[in-house]
């Protein structure tokens, strides 16, 4: 049967569907360069943003010394804020801007995703069936919200531990560490993008169990492997010497599991 249109009665050609595709793509790329645009003029706002985790007055630095007081434990080879600074530095002539560029792109990406998710159903959509785009509502919406929920942990958690911890370790004190501006950047959004991607697990979950693939029984045999695996990563990600800060990391993407877990269906596999 030929799937038409939901409010017609008659299918779009190629052609129309080519020439409304090229409509939408030309308003993303309006509205991105606007948004890259405001980013870029926003200069001192936007970098004392991404420069945040560098200071030792960070808010995570602060929460966790909080803890640890509430908690009367010592902060001594956990890497909380202390007075510890990293300074950064810049290597290359034309470096800064580049970064600046890179970083109002990326920054204004984000910010008009609701946007561009919302031309993209809106353009798919009518060859969707009413049920088929009641799923697809419901994942779109679900795999945005916890994508921002991964760029918020690895920006506030993952990396201002890896930071601290990366940028004043030393394999003998004589070999000083100079930390480029490009390194940061570079992996600030590797880290945030990745637990972004990670965040994904309930709705990739979601939909394999929906296509039969997994099952709930089957999430629960390999609960403790899975649990062994988030340490592992966990540990590789944030390398610090402490239990506190791996259980700080590793039980937030526990969580996912068992949150995916709860989402599949309890079907045979």
């Amino acid at each position: 049967m030929r799937r038409v249109r939901t409010d017609s009665t008659i299918p779009k050609t190629f052609w129309e569907h080519l020439d409304e595709l090229r409509t939408v793509i030309i308003r993303l790329l309006v509205v991105f360069l606007i948004a890259f645009i405001i980013a870029f003029c926003f200069k001192e706002f936007l970098f004392s943003v991404l420069l945040a985790p560098q200071h030792a007055d960070f808010i995570t630095y602060q929460w966790i010394d909080s803890l640890l007081s509430l908690m009367a434990i010592s902060s001594d080879g956990i890497q909380s804020g202390g007075n510890i600074s990293i300074p950064l530095i810049n290597t290359e002539l034309a470096q800064q801007f580049i970064i600046h560029m890179k970083a109002a792109a990326c920054v204004g990406l984000i910010v008009i995703s609701p946007y561009v998710l919302y031309e993209c159903f809106h353009y798919i959509s009518p060859a969707l069936y009413r049920k088929e785009r009641k799923y697809a509502v419901w994942i779109v919406l679900g795999g945005y919200i916890m994508f921002m929920l991964g760029l918020l942990f690895g920006y506030y958690v993952i990396f201002p531990f890896t930071f601290r911890f990366l940028g004043t370790y030393q394999v003998d004190e004589l070999v000083m560490n100079t930390i480029t501006l490009d390194s940061y950047m570079s992996t600030l959004f590797a880290i945030t993008l990745t637990m972004g991607i990670v965040f994904q697990m309930p709705v990739l979950s979601w939909i394999l169990g929906r296509m039969g693939l997994i099952s709930r029984k089957l999430m629960r045999r390999y609960r403790r492997h899975v649990f062994v695996f988030i340490l592992a990563v966990a540990a590789i990600i944030t390398p610090t010497s402490d239990a506190f800060t791996l259980m700080l990391v590793s039980l937030p993407m526990y969580m996912l599991y068992e949150v995916s877990i709860l989402l599949v269906e309890n079907k045979k596999h």
